[in-house]
């Protein structure tokens, strides 16, 4: 068993622990949101899978996919939705050979609403 060293701080000892270390891994745009609402939100599970390495893991599926279950399943979602949305709005290819900045400006607004539709059901869940 290995000895404990502790660091004097005003009137209290206490242990110089530190985490294993992980590895660096870069996430996506809904991992990265995935983990500022745990830590935010739900901060007992965040703090809980930090400290058992698990928080990595738990962000993302596998070492050899840059994307997560959570990451894959948000952007599907949201591809799925702003293709629906799209057609039913009558944004097309014959609008954006005509209008462009139309075109433009709808798609924004749709990929807007169809971002925060995928944070409310995939992102801030537990």
């Amino acid at each position: 068993m290995t000895e404990i060293a502790y660091t004097r701080q005003g009137d209290y000892n206490l242990p110089n622990l530190t985490l294993p270390e992980q590895p660096k891994v870069e996430l996506g745009m809904y991992a990265q949101m995935r983990r500022r609402f745990l830590k935010e939100h739900h901060k007992i599970l965040y703090y809980n899978l930090l400290t058992k390495c698990k928080l990595i893991e738990n962000l993302y599926e596998t070492e050899q996919t840059a994307l997560n279950e959570t990451e894959q399943t948000a952007l599907k979602m949201e591809n799925d939705l702003i293709r629906q949305m799209a057609q039913d709005q009558g944004v097309t290819e014959q609008l954006k050979a005509q209008d462009q900045l139309s075109w433009v400006r709808k798609m924004n607004n749709i990929r807007q609403a169809a971002r925060e539709i995928v944070m409310d059901k995939v992102i801030y869940t537990v």
